[in-house]
């Protein structure tokens, strides 16, 4: 079925715009008559199947980009979530409740998503099959929650689970990146100032040291050989750069690459303790949310394995998950693996024996994020200072470089 993008007015004279699916021109404006709506401009944008772009209405060209295009961010998935949770909750019919979503969604793309979603549903499909067709917006872990919470008849309870879920998710990486983001303006400030000061700087200043026959301190020698090279090599330093981070990635991506870096970053010295409590949290918080919404254990730990981002965490899930299977407690795996902090194991190893596993795989997801938050804003304190001392240094050896020869000639010309 067609989608089209559309104009129109309202019976109060307001100007309205939109996107709806329909199966003409003339059935979209019988149907937003009905709604006291009426149609100004058209325009059939895409096949909800996901077909070809339909010819433009009244000459206009269709503007494929401004529908198709744009970056869905895990804060309008959480938002749209949270609007489905509530209008399930209120008892509206799924395909109701789909078109409503879609008149409530800003989103260009994601309205165009929600609109091919609901016409599969409106065929007859599942909720959350409509969903597997859209990977890169739904992932596996928020179609299977969908699919569990279908199959328990509880869609409302677990949209609300999972709207919360990602809504931390979105909020924990909000708060990394936000905090972030000023030592990273600051390297690249610091890198671009020594750039100048030592491609447009220095060369001029240490003219004057050209013509003189006195031995240069090591200082000074080490500054102009420094200046010499990135002032005729930068383009050389520039390549260097852009090869060694080409290969860095390359080499990631193959599998024995993957797990040694994986690896690496969980031995780091300062970083490496904060990457495996950005894990365990989603780890826990997400294994929560799964269980709460009706998974079954082992299929739940078949996905966290693939959302803790780090191939030997990654690892020990599967191994775990593998015990699991033949009759052990999902604390013991954990605990013998040596990857897990024994917070962790022993809350899990608590809520196998009470009976409340969700409520403390929680606790756990809440202590951790706590902690990513402390650990973030306490590395953000000191990145800051160590940078400014960094930057301060590489001046000090500039000025003092080139001080060092003016007060040696100094002396020699009043000795």
């Amino acid at each position: 079925m067609p989608v089209f993008e559309y104009k129109g007015l309202t019976e109060a004279g307001k100007n309205i715009r939109g996107v709806r699916d329909a199966d003409s021109p003339k059935t979209l404006r019988a149907l937003l008559r009905k709604e006291g709506i009426f149609l100004t401009e058209v325009v059939a944008e895409k096949e909800a199947a996901g077909g070809a772009a339909s010819s433009a209405i009244k000459g206009r060209e269709v503007n494929v980009k401004k529908l198709v295009g744009g970056r869905i961010s895990s804060s309008d998935v959480a938002v749209m979530t949270r609007q489905l949770a509530v209008l399930v909750g209120a008892g509206v019919a799924l395909v109701e409740a789909l078109s409503a979503l879609q008149e409530q969604v800003d989103h260009d793309r994601l309205k165009l998503i929600v609109s091919q979603v609901k016409t599969r549903v409106n065929e007859g499909a599942s909720l959350a099959d409509a969903m597997a067709l859209h990977p890169k917006v739904f992932s596996t872990l928020y179609v299977n929650m969908i699919r569990a919470g279908e199959h328990s008849g509880a869609l409302d309870v677990v949209l609300v689970r999972l709207a919360d879920f990602t809504e931390s998710q979105a909020r924990l990486r909000n708060k990394i990146v936000g905090t972030m983001i000023y030592p990273a303006l600051m390297l690249v400030v610091g890198i671009l100032i020594m750039a100048v000061l030592f491609t447009v700087v220095v060369p001029n200043v240490t003219k004057i040291f050209e013509n003189n026959k006195m031995t240069l301190p090591v200082m000074t020698r080490m500054l102009i050989a420094i200046s010499n090279f990135a002032s005729h090599y930068w383009w050389l330093l520039l390549l260097g750069l852009v090869v060694a981070v080409w290969a860095f990635f390359a080499w990631k991506k193959t599998p024995k690459g993957r797990a040694k870096w994986d690896r690496l970053l969980l031995k780091a010295p300062v970083f490496g303790k904060l990457v495996r409590m950005i894990a365990v949290a989603r780890f826990s918080r997400t294994l929560a949310t799964l269980l709460k919404s009706g998974v079954p254990l082992l299929g739940a730990l078949d996905i966290v394995k693939n959302i803790v981002n780090n191939t030997v965490l990654s690892e020990v899930i599967d191994s775990s998950r593998d015990s699991i299977r033949e009759g052990e407690s999902i604390a013991a795996p954990l605990k013998r693996s040596g990857e897990f902090p024994p917070l962790v194991y022993h809350m899990i190893a608590i809520g196998e024996r009470s009976g409340q596993l969700e409520e403390m795989l929680v606790s756990v997801a809440d202590a951790y994020d706590d902690q990513v938050e402390v650990s973030v804003s306490a590395l953000t304190a000191l990145l800051e200072p160590v940078m400014i001392v960094g930057m301060g240094g590489a001046v000090a050896f500039i000025v003092f470089s080139i001080l060092m020869p003016i007060l040696q000639m100094n002396t020699m010309v009043h000795g």
